[in-house]
């Protein structure tokens, strides 16, 4: 067992109220884990930030002085910066209360700065959490390539590492880890995602829509290349043939969403697909219970947390056999009594077409499917279940 409020130093890029899946994940592990003192040394993105925010077993260390307004990715001299100063936070810290192991979020600039620190005190151990959804390529010419070598030496110098799936376990393995790698998912807020709204709330929401009787197809995606929503906008115009009477809701923002607008655009669907930008968290569930499918032809995936979502809100799935998503999702053809949602190819919007027109016309088969899947959430992916898996390993850490 650790001791008592032991003291942990978090590195993260990001963090709330910016944050993604890896973020939110650190967040709700963090708030359950209430024998432990969690230090997050993070970047400041927006200057009315406060510098430092303080909760019952965190503190919350904003660097840098955020720029007017914020930019949401920060510049790539501000990232560097961020790696320099929480390593130097981190030094000055330590010095004041002993850290007794290390978290890195994600193998990147948070990376680095725990990096350099760990190289200091090779004796303090490090926790590496890689949740990484981008293909391999760009993982190792991108991203990690990015920052380098330290990326990889990273990998090396890790105690113990933690992966989303075990796609990423074979790619840590692959860039030379050395250390125990367990997979650990992320979770799903079940209590959010299976609420139950009435059916006035959902009417309501279709009313604004213009929604009226169509089939209603949704995705909740980051709009970049690897999410493949342009393969789900070509499926969509292809369905249209058959099934005119159809709405594509397109829930998420990113630097693809005007190339996908102008796509739309030109396959005459400005009716059709609807771009509702980001919406918030609390509000999404809601949004996933007034579609028939959710679809994310995915390119690569560390995981794949919002299938996990659309899953435990008892929406059937479709996605691509790509990364994680193949540790969550079964296809009937494969198994059709432990089925948890539905395969097509990648970059196949003809598939994608196909496999959507077969289940809006197989209701028994969509809510049988749902309903395993729904069930597979709840046995695995509760954050309570997810925080206990991360609670054996600091009490392994903090005891070497």
């Amino acid at each position: 067992m650790y001791r008592e409020k032991s003291n942990i130093a978090v590195f993260s890029l990001a963090f709330t109220p910016f944050e993604g899946g890896a973020e939110i994940a650190a967040r709700e592990i963090i708030a359950r884990l209430k024998g432990l003192n969690f230090t997050i040394l993070t970047h400041k993105f927006d200057r009315n930030w406060l510098s430092r925010e303080s909760g019952d077993n965190y503190e919350i260390v904003r660097l840098g002085k955020g720029r007017i307004g914020g930019k949401k990715y920060g510049r790539i001299w501000d990232k560097i910066a961020y790696a320099i100063s929480a390593w130097r936070k981190a030094e000055e810290l330590h010095a004041q209360k002993r850290f007794e192991a290390i978290w890195a979020i994600m193998a990147s600039y948070g990376g680095v700065a725990a990096l350099f620190f760990k190289l200091n005190h090779p004796r303090v151990p490090l926790l590496l959490t890689i949740q990484e959804g981008d293909s391999e390529k760009h993982l190792v010419f991108g991203k990690l390539g990015l920052v380098g070598l330290f990326g990889k030496l990273l990998i090396r110098r890790a105690d113990y590492i933690q992966v989303i799936s075990n796609y990423l376990k074979e790619f840590a393995r692959r860039r030379g880890a050395r250390c125990p790698i367990e997979v650990i998912p992320n979770g799903v807020d079940l209590d959010l995602f299976g609420t139950n709204y009435k059916n006035s709330e959902i009417k309501a929401v279709r009313e604004n829509l213009s929604i009226k009787d169509d089939y209603v197809i949704v995705t909740t995606s980051r709009l970049v290349y690897k999410n493949g929503v342009d393969i789900l906008v070509r499926a969509v115009a292809l369905f249209k043939e058959k099934r005119p009477n159809v709405k594509c809701l397109i829930i998420g923002d990113g630097p693809e969403r005007r190339a996908l607008e102008l796509k739309a655009k030109s396959l005459k669907l400005e009716a059709n697909v609807i771009f509702l930008g980001q919406i918030p968290q609390r509000d999404l569930p809601l949004y996933l219970k007034i579609a028939d499918i959710f679809v994310r032809p995915s390119r690569s995936e560390g995981l794949g947390s919002s299938f996990l979502e659309a899953m435990a809100a008892s929406l059937p799935v479709i996605g691509t056999p790509v990364g994680g998503i193949v540790d969550f999702l079964i296809d009937p053809s494969v198994n059709q009594e432990e089925a948890t949602g539905f395969f097509v190819k990648v970059d196949d919007p003809q598939d994608l077409s196909e496999k959507m027109n077969y289940l809006l016309s197989n209701i028994e088969l969509r809510k049988k499917v749902a309903r395993r899947a729904g069930q597979s959430v709840r046995e695995n992916y509760s954050w309570d279940r997810i925080s206990r898996l991360f609670k054996n390993i600091f009490d392994r850490l903090i005891n070497l």
